[in-house]
């Protein structure tokens, strides 16, 4: 049985990337994705699902084996029954759904969560022309013309794991032994240090240019909306207003030196180091966390 103290662990990171996450396209125009906020500014955004496709493709683990359930048109590609967490921790971190028929099923619900990764830059209507000139002068062919939407901008997303959760599955009554627990999560956290995104012919870097978050008696996100920039520098009074009682001496914090305008204010409010410093203060409290129930 379970029983681990109750823990959260959440971060939110900012990371700089250019047209990472296309939606459907428009005609002959590849339409990056979008939400609109206030009187109709658009930002872009990677989604939640792309990003998670990154860390487990990442991530170093096997991968868990699918299958498709059902009939006909009816067909649903989920995981295979035997794909455990005992042995593959991508079930582990983000869950399952599977059928099975005369049966409810089973399901595990994410213990890591991601949010979109949104832009903190607006969307100005920028084109790509693209035309196949270097293959068509080959066989002296007419050229294909398309246009793409592209974007550079900063971008913003949070994680929170339930690291009391983690290893855990009461589905199959299975409980993994600490240290393993804290092996996949210190997992985790390598790949998000240096984590990409392939997408047509680029790759993307998403590893952290300012990052900050910890290990948590709540799992509220706690940062997720209020990591902000304004004319490239971090507002910090956003950050200290949510540093309840509890939070503050909890808390790590990591910034790329001179990326951004108040880099030297970031260190001395918020005590921030590097970002690799960051990461290895965030895989010792997994390590204090486990080891120490």
């Amino acid at each position: 049985m379970n029983n681990l103290k109750v823990k959260g662990l959440t971060m939110t990171i900012l990371f700089q990337a250019e047209s990472a996450n296309y939606g459907e396209s428009v005609g002959n125009v590849a339409s990056l994705k979008k939400i609109s906020r206030n009187k109709g500014e658009q930002y872009t955004y990677i989604s939640r699902q792309a990003i998670r496709y990154n860390i487990a493709e990442q991530l170093g683990e096997p991968q868990a084996p699918v299958s498709a359930e059902g009939t006909g048109d009816k067909k649903v590609i989920q995981f295979s029954q035997e794909a455990t967490i005992t042995n593959y921790p991508e079930v582990d971190f983000f869950g399952y759904m599977k059928t099975e028929k005369g049966t409810g099923g089973k399901k595990r619900s994410a213990k890591v969560r991601l949010s979109n990764a949104i832009s903190l830059e607006t969307f100005k209507g920028d084109l790509d022309f693209l035309t196949n000139k270097g293959q068509a002068d080959k066989i002296k062919s007419d050229m294909n013309i398309a246009q793409a939407e592209i974007h550079k901008s900063y971008y913003r997303y949070t994680i929170a794991a339930d690291l009391d959760q983690i290893g855990s599955d009461q589905e199959y009554g299975i409980e993994l032994e600490n240290g393993e627990r804290a092996r996949r999560v210190k997992k985790l956290l390598d790949t998000v240090a240096m984590l990409y995104r392939d997408i047509r012919g680029r790759r993307e870097d998403l590893k952290p240019l300012f990052v900050i978050g910890g290990v948590y008696d709540i799992k509220n996100p706690v940062f997720q909306n209020v990591v902000s920039i304004e004319n490239n520098c971090i507002n910090i009074s956003q950050i200290t207003g949510v540093m309840y009682d509890g939070i503050r001496e909890h808390t790590f914090t990591g910034i790329v030196d001179g990326r951004f305008d108040n880099t030297n204010e970031v260190r001395e409010v918020l005590k921030a180091a590097t970002v690799p410093e960051f990461f290895t203060a965030l895989k010792n409290e997994v390590d204090k966390y486990y080891a120490g129930n």
